[in-house]
């Protein structure tokens, strides 16, 4: 018996041991992840101040101000992650992220504030500042960070494989020492250390993935949904919802032909490149040709495509212009009636085609609803699909009120398949609250 009280104590020795450190691990992955974010953020507040220095907009100025707030809020975060780990690998993780810090406010004071005192200064001079103040971050600073982070990431999960392994020969040998107690221990032994893994894997899984966005459009109400039909809750099925200027919005919603992890982390691939091109362009079918492109010469993989709905949306008189790659489940309720829009162009990643740009007018009350192939796709327990009539029927039926309605599909959809999806689900729906005269889209 007391053979045994020790057996169980240091098991669960082991366990906090391997708890502690996995936390370490999940912190290290948070780090990684708010770096990015971080980036992103820069790159935003360049983008905004050269849209100032370009147009002259006090819009971004606001956007300029809410990113360098957000990237101060990220920058303290990282800090705090990285101010739990031990030396010597916190000390040097926080030298670099000083460097990093410093390069920043450097950029501002000899960059921005003259930019924004001054917008009428040459953009050649900005550009040519800015090209060297963010080839100092590639170079000097983020790559090192983003090193010290991988590496200190993979020694945390070698440290946590061990002390698994460790585990395993422990338990072998109680095995042969105790019996059938020490197979009845083995067994709750071996189902933590599972537990555990699945944990880890699970939260490296959550944070590789980007989460679709649906910001608030003056004038207009948003519903969104999106419901995966895998365990692990990611999938290729994305949509966004993005403004462009006081009267300009991006409404996006794509499907990736491909499952699980790798097609949730090609999902942010896919916003953020859009946005990117609808910053600089306003004709849909200009952005899916460019995106056509880029998605050619970055993705590798030559069995992924994907379909995808790219509109620009005034939000004052709520002219709406699109261009859809292959994706055929876009509609337009008016009253109790529904009309599907039509595609303009093939699927994005299969060949080079021309992409046509049309347009609609919404009116106060209209829904512009926008679903991934989850909706048309799914099938009852006999195998019979919903189709595109069907998915027309259930928009006519269901509430009028954006959010209402696209919870009453998934509710629906679920119910079909048995209580379950078979596919990922995304949907998007905007409903003018007001129709005024606006200004040109372009």
């Amino acid at each position: 018996m007391l053979a045994l009280v020790f057996a169980v104590q240091g098991a669960f020795q082991t366990r906090a041991r391997i708890a502690d450190t996995f936390d370490r691990q999940s912190q290290i992955q948070a780090a990684q992840l708010e770096l990015e974010e971080l980036l992103r953020l820069q790159i935003d507040e360049e983008n905004s101040l050269r849209g100032y220095a370009l147009t002259h907009d006090p819009f971004y100025v606001g956007r300029y101000r809410a990113s360098t707030q957000d990237f101060d809020t990220k920058e303290s975060a990282i800090r705090t992650m990285l101010v739990s780990q031990s030396p010597p690998h916190g000390l040097a993780l926080l030298a670099l992220l000083d460097e990093y810090d410093r390069i920043q406010v450097e950029w501002r004071r000899d960059i921005a504030v003259p930019v924004l005192a001054h917008p009428n200064q040459p953009l050649s001079e900005f550009e040519r500042r800015t090209d060297k103040a963010f080839s100092d971050y590639e170079t000097r600073t983020v790559a090192q960070l983003r090193d010290q982070l991988a590496g200190v990431n993979a020694d945390l999960a070698r440290s946590t494989q061990t002390q698994l392994d460790r585990t395993s020969y422990v338990r072998a040998f109680w095995l042969l020492v105790f019996g059938l107690l020490a197979i009845i221990f083995n067994a709750y032994s071996s189902r933590l250390g599972r537990e555990l893994e699945q944990e880890r894997t699970t939260t490296e899984v959550l944070q590789r993935a980007f989460l679709s966005e649906a910001m608030p459009l003056p004038n207009a109400e948003i519903g969104a949904a999106y419901q995966s039909g895998s365990e692990l809750a990611v999938g290729g099925d994305v949509f966004d919802v993005y403004r462009l200027s006081d009267d300009l919005a991006l409404l996006l919603i794509a499907d990736v032909s491909g499952k699980g992890v790798d097609a949730a982390v090609l999902t942010a691939f896919i916003k953020f490149t859009i946005r990117g091109i609808a910053l600089r362009r306003r004709d849909p079918g200009a952005i899916l040709a460019e995106f056509n492109t880029a998605f050619a010469q970055t993705v590798e993989n030559p069995y992924l495509f994907v379909s995808m709905f790219v509109a620009i949306v005034n939000t004052r008189n709520f002219h709406v212009r699109y261009a859809s790659a292959g994706h055929d489940s876009a509609f337009v309720r008016r009253s109790h009636e529904v009309q599907q829009l039509a595609v303009t162009g093939p699927v994005l990643g299969v060949m080079e085609e021309p992409f046509e740009t049309k347009q609609i007018n919404l009116n106060a009350g209209d829904v512009l609803v926008l679903a991934t192939d989850g909706l048309t796709e799914a099938r009852d327990r006999s195998g019979k699909m919903v189709g595109e009539e069907g998915a027309i029927a259930l928009i006519a039926q269901a509430d009028p009120a954006p959010q209402r309605l696209v919870d009453e599909l998934v509710a629906k959809v679920k119910a079909i398949g048995g209580n379950r999806l078979r596919d990922d689900l995304a949907l998007l729906a905007l409903r003018p609250t007001s129709v005024g005269i606006g200004f040109d889209d372009a």
